[in-house]
């Protein structure tokens, strides 16, 4: 029988209550007894004796196979891993003027983040006196949302975060693996795309 201390769970020899109550393998109730008598027990068993709740007057101890426990346990843990989704904020960077063809490969990068389920940070970036005339990234990310319409709803509405205005749309409920790539309305400009700092991964 193994004796260990790489849980949260004391086994075996580390159990030194005068009395536990005491669960069999099979799940039946053996009574109160010592500790010595229910570790005796569990070694006619080949099995461990493991305290599973130690708060109870007298502490709980199971017979079990404290090895298969632990596999299962990290089985189950891992399963439960497999089934978290971990959400991204993606990065579309814009500057204020915008061309149809450039807002076209923005609008499809967006559209690929957001049919995965990731959102998407837009930001109008200003360089020096652009700064005058910032109501035009509120134009740019309007029409851009609106645009992205079929597949994606406003999360956070545009606003002025230093020299950039930013806007984070989420997917709606139809935009997963919809992979739609409708146009967006037409603007002037120059764009780039880069990935956010919030973001852990760079876009795919």
């Amino acid at each position: 029988m193994e004796v260990s201390v790489i849980s949260d769970y004391m086994i075996n020899e580390q159990i030194r209550d005068r009395e536990v109550r005491l669960i069999g393998e099979d799940g039946q109730q053996l009574g109160i007894m010592s500790s010595r008598e229910a570790m005796r027990i569990a070694r006619e068993a080949n099995l461990d004796l493991v305290k599973i709740s130690p708060a109870a007057r007298p502490p709980v101890c199971k017979i079990i196979d404290y090895g298969k426990f632990r596999y299962e346990q990290a089985r189950k843990d891992k399963e439960a891993r497999k089934k978290q989704r971990i959400i991204e904020i993606k990065e579309i960077r814009l500057s204020p003027n915008i061309d149809s063809n450039d807002l076209n490969t923005k609008s499809n990068q967006a559209r690929k983040f957001l049919s995965a389920g990731n959102k998407v940070k837009v930001s109008v970036r200003f360089r020096g006196r652009e700064m005058t005339r910032s109501s035009i990234g509120r134009v740019i990310l309007e029409e851009f949302a609106q645009s992205m319409s079929d597949v994606a709803v406003i999360d956070n509405p545009p606003k002025m975060e230093g020299r950039s205005m930013v806007m984070f749309l989420m997917p709606n409920a139809s935009s997963k693996g919809s992979g739609s790539k409708n146009s967006p309305k037409k603007n002037s400009a120059q764009t780039e795309t880069a990935p956010s700092k919030e973001s852990q991964q760079d876009p795919a």
